[in-house]
């Protein structure tokens, strides 16, 4: 019995054989806030994904600052459970996101861990079989990128008139607190889906900052009018830590340049940069990096523009696709003159102003024409729309301008009155109320009822009634001849045009 156990062990000594593994381990030396400095990691790279062995959990890091004996780390998730001396390992990965078509439809973090209960999101929940995008990427080429000329109809009638967005572009949207930015973007979103004439992009809106109630409303608004089945919402709510508000923008444009690289149109909507900015800044004061102006770090410009000019326009030879961005920036007490917003308006290629005086006016959306401004202009609209909205823009000017001098003058001559009534009136027909985007066929008609001078006998509060009442005459007797035959060529001939205006001095004669 003896012998045979003997030999028993003779043999498992035999068969033993050493594995030696060599595993390139940190160790956390300080924890605080969010951010974590690691000691040990000598050939960690910059924004390589790290892993904290806490509690027997995993929580995932970024390698953000590579100093000359510790590197600075910005912890993704709960770090409260991270202590001194934990192990860290390098992922040999640089910050990534899954991406891909099931992603649509859902409301995820910028991890990609789904925040709407309804389960894992692709089919292996160890995410082997997804795609992975890295979060930076550098934005395309020159050669890569074509002129942005196709239109994204907003269906906000003073937006597509006079400040066109064009597929590829980056408008921004910049204004004070509760004046109406989200409601634009949503109803951006909204109208992508009635909008027959061209291709549906998906839609990606990133809500950084926001109050969750306020992200809940805004998912449940786009559930309602049916936009959630070609939306994807990037949720990092204030409850979240600043790491996470650093990331989402970064996430969801990985996440819309796999839609861009695929032949795709996509549109980012980034809810808001200011919060982004706010974020950045803390997470580069908490790891001790030299602040310069307002406090902000000295590369914040370079955070936004390797951000924004990833949104683009791509040439036949790359697909075709396109990824159009619109940041949204909030100002305080419209000052559109400090820092980030001027960082971010020398970025993009136009902003569209809301202004504080106007919205307590009533005048809804509150855009400032005046400041607003679209570099892209006029190659981003239909023939029909850029042959009605020349004029309006030019009587806008006059009439602004006519306004000032107007109300301290006791006599004005006919043709001042004449303009004045105009403006007047195209100032009622371009308001519009929330989420009620209208398909551009019915601009057209409106805004060209309106130029011609149709409603300049009108009283001021029927002008709006009386729009409506236009709209649903021409689209119950004139939808094939005349609404149709706008959307399809989207140009708006001689013939068009007399046929337009024959139909709308008919609905005016048994209107009166």
């Amino acid at each position: 019995m003896t012998n045979f156990s003997i030999e028993n062990l003779k043999k498992e000594i035999e068969g033993f054989r050493r594995e030696i593994r060599a595993e390139k381990i940190g160790r956390v030396v300080e924890i605080g806030d969010g951010i974590a400095r690691i000691y040990g990691l000598a050939e960690v790279g910059a924004n390589e994904m790290l892993e904290f062995d806490s509690s027997g959990s995993t929580v995932s890091g970024i390698a953000f600052n590579l100093e000359e004996d510790t590197v600075g780390a910005i912890i993704l998730g709960d770090y409260t459970n991270i202590k001194e001396g934990d192990a860290v390992r390098p992922t040999g990965r640089v910050l990534s996101v899954r991406v891909g078509e099931e992603l649509i439809g859902r409301v995820i973090d910028p991890l990609g861990n789904p925040l709407d209960g309804r389960g894992p999101i692709f089919m292996d929940s160890t995410g082997i079989r997804s795609l992975y995008y890295p979060a930076e990427r550098p934005a395309p080429s020159v050669i890569a990128r074509e002129s942005v000329n196709t239109p994204l109809h907003t269906g906000i009638k003073s937006i597509d008139a006079m400040i066109p967005i064009g597929r590829g572009q980056r408008e921004l949207l910049i204004g004070d607190r509760q004046i109406g930015k989200t409601s634009i973007a949503l109803d951006a979103i909204i109208n992508q889906g009635r909008d027959s004439r061209y291709q549906t992009p998906v839609c990606i809106y990133v809500a950084v900052g926001q109050k969750e109630s306020k992200i809940a409303q805004i998912v449940a608004t786009l559930k309602e009018h049916g936009a959630m089945e070609y939306t994807i919402v990037v949720s990092a709510p204030a409850s979240s830590p600043a790491s996470l508000w650093y990331l989402a923008p970064f996430a969801g444009c990985a996440m819309g340049e796999y839609f861009m690289d695929k032949g795709k149109d996509a549109l980012i909507i980034y809810d808001d940069l200011t919060k982004h900015a706010w974020a950045y800044r803390e997470l580069s004061l908490l790891l001790r990096r030299p602040p310069g102006r307002e406090a902000y770090p000295g590369d914040i410009f370079y955070l936004h523009s390797r951000l924004l000019e990833r949104a683009a326009k791509l040439s036949k030879e790359k697909g075709g696709g396109s990824l159009t961005a619109l940041p949204i920036i909030e100002t305080q007490l419209g000052d559109v003159s400090a820092y980030i917003p001027t960082n971010v308006i020398s970025i993009t290629d136009g902003q569209i102003y809301l202004e504080p005086e106007l919205f307590y006016q009533g005048i809804r959306p509150a855009v400032n024409v005046g400041l607003s401004v679209s570099r892209v202009g006029s190659a981003a609209q239909t023939k029909a729309m850029k042959r009605v909205a020349g004029k309006l823009r030019l009587e806008l000017a006059q009439f602004r301008e006519l306004a000032a001098f107007a109300q301290f003058a006791s006599d004005l001559d006919e043709s001042t009155r004449k303009r004045l009534a105009r403006g007047r009136a195209l100032t009622e027909i371009l308001k519009q109320g929330e989420l009620e985007p209208m398909p551009y066929e019915l601009q057209v008609a409106l805004i060209f009822a309106g130029t011609q001078g149709f409603f300049d006998n009108v009283a001021v509060p029927e002008i709006a009634g009386k729009g409506r009442e236009l709209l649903e005459y021409l689209e119950r007797l004139h939808q094939k001849e005349i609404l149709d035959e706008i959307k399809n060529s989207g140009e708006l001939n001689s013939k068009l045009e007399e046929r337009l205006k024959a139909a709308i001095n008919d609905f005016m004669k048994v209107s009166a």
